[in-house]
């Protein structure tokens, strides 16, 4: 079997991310802090895998140096992580800093620079304050907007000589999509009308955040992380094109393109309006976005999605959702990872990279998360201890190659980052799926483990170079 090898640029970003939420735990939290997913977990513990949450998660919150350390031994750059929002203030409405929690961010952003690892801060991934949901509605409210804004004032100003690169959401879809679009999430509520309140507050709680960062004069950039779904239609057929461009508007352009930009699809306004979505912005809103798109963008990317035309006709009673103009279509003989029930395709890689360039401006993006949960990896382990994951280091490197290749076709990505470094705790899977390049064993006081892919990651990073079977390399 033929070989192929291609570059990796030396300022190529080679790392791995992570939220604080899913890794730090519960120690040292004060009453009163909850974030939406704690509160999740405290009201429906039953959904979670083996009842296992966020309560203790990996502790990174007390084994960050270790954890640091470990980073280091497997050759990362970068590493990507949140502030938890419900942490680092002990007062949302006049934004009262924590002091404790704030050190431990001072220590861990001090830890990451002298080992040579480049912190990048996402102000929110999921960690939306309970009080804040349940005082406001979370995101459905503009002065959540505000506070979020000021929240953000307070940490730029206390670590902005520590990190330069800024992100004011991870996946800002997904709560509000799974929690009142699809009501699969904790507190379920079906309101399609509140579910887009989410996006655009969202949306403009980044320009806003945007053009505080500008005003202030700091060093450095303010993106946001997104999650489009690479989606591809069943065939050709004029309707089949068409709930994939419908699918594509309502899930990625409704983000992508106010942020990049700084402008929702004519075609948005039109459908919501349609189906009489009762959501509420005003026309200074609107120009905020226009004046103060993103930076950059972290894309992540996991798996494709396919659709096709609907059908069955909706019924009339239904509320609507954007499911009225497609249905789910799964392609036969398709690769897939068992253990998520995800399909497996490199190719959104390139696909995405492909788009941006052609249709967002060639904005600077990384991939922000890629990544591969099998379930059971003990079976894997060899007699050493070492799980041997070949599939992890095969997934990384389809998907790696698929990026260096669109890099050097002028997509201006900038880099490729793991999910995750340790294995962590996910939303209701809990460890049921391990990602990590580093093994956390729930048996032995969470005792850390490098996987074979944790030095196969190195040698990648030293090395410089990424070598693949061909016909792999064009999957």
């Amino acid at each position: 079997m033929s070989q192929k090898t291609i570059a990796i640029p030396q300022d190529f970003i080679l790392g791995a991310a992570a939220s604080a939420w899913q890794t730090e735990g519960w120690s040292g939290k004060k009453e009163g802090q909850d974030s939406w997913p704690d509160l999740w977990y405290k009201n429906d513990r039953h959904v979670w895998h083996n009842g296992y949450g966020p309560a203790i998660a990996t502790d990174f919150i007390n084994r960050f140096r270790e954890d640091v350390a470990l980073m280091k031994q497997a050759g990362l750059t970068h590493y990507r992580t949140s502030i938890n929002w419900s942490r680092f203030l002990t007062d949302y409405e006049n934004v009262t800093v924590d002091e404790e929690y704030a050190a431990y961010y001072d220590a861990l952003f001090a830890e990451l620079n002298a080992n040579g690892i480049t912190p990048m801060i996402c102000l929110e991934h999921y960690e939306l304050p309970g009080y804040l949901l349940e005082t406001y509605g979370g995101w459905a409210s503009k002065k959540v907007v505000e506070l979020f804004v000021r929240y953000a004032e307070k940490v730029f100003a206390r670590y902005h000589t520590q990190v330069t690169r800024w992100f004011t959401f991870n996946e800002p879809i997904v709560v509000q999509t799974r929690v009142y679009l699809d009501a699969l999430r904790w507190p379920y509520e079906q309101n399609t009308g509140t579910w887009m309140q989410w996006n655009h507050h969202k949306v403009l709680a980044t320009a806003r955040v945007v053009k505080l960062f500008r005003e202030k004069g700091y060093r450095g950039s303010v993106g946001c992380i997104l999650n489009p779904e690479v989606t591809y239609p069943r065939s050709r057929a004029k309707h089949d094109v068409q709930a994939a461009e419908r699918y594509d508007l309502f899930y990625n352009r409704v983000f992508l393109d106010p942020m990049v930009h700084g402008e929702y699809p004519s075609e948005l306004f039109t459908l919501l309006e349609k189906h009489q979505v009762d959501w509420a912005y005003t026309a200074e809103e609107l120009s905020d976005i226009r004046a103060n798109t993103v930076d950059e963008l972290g894309i992540n990317l996991y798996y494709p999605h396919r659709v096709k035309a609907p059908s069955r006709a909706w019924h009339p009673e239904t509320p609507f959702h954007p499911a009225y103009y497609y249905e789910p279509f799964e392609l036969p003989g398709r690769r897939m990872n068992t253990s998520r029930g995800w399909e497996i395709y490199p190719q959104i890689v390139y696909d995405m990279a492909m788009r941006i360039k052609n249709d967002y401006r060639n904005i600077p993006w990384f991939v922000a998360e890629s990544g591969m949960g099998i379930e059971n990896e003990g079976r894997f382990r060899n007699r050493d201890g070492v799980i041997e994951d070949d599939y992890r280091i095969a997934f990384i490197s389809e998907h790696l190659w698929q990026t260096l290749r669109a890099k050097q076709e002028g997509a201006n990505c900038h880099g490729y980052m793991l999910w995750a470094f340790t294995d962590n705790v996910s939303p209701m899977n809990a460890f049921k799926n391990r990602y990590g390049l580093i093994e956390i064993d729930l048996e032995n006081n969470r005792a850390r483990r490098a996987k074979k892919s944790a030095s196969w990651f190195r040698q990648l990073r030293d090395n410089r170079s990424l070598t693949l079977n061909v016909d792999e390399a064009l999957k």
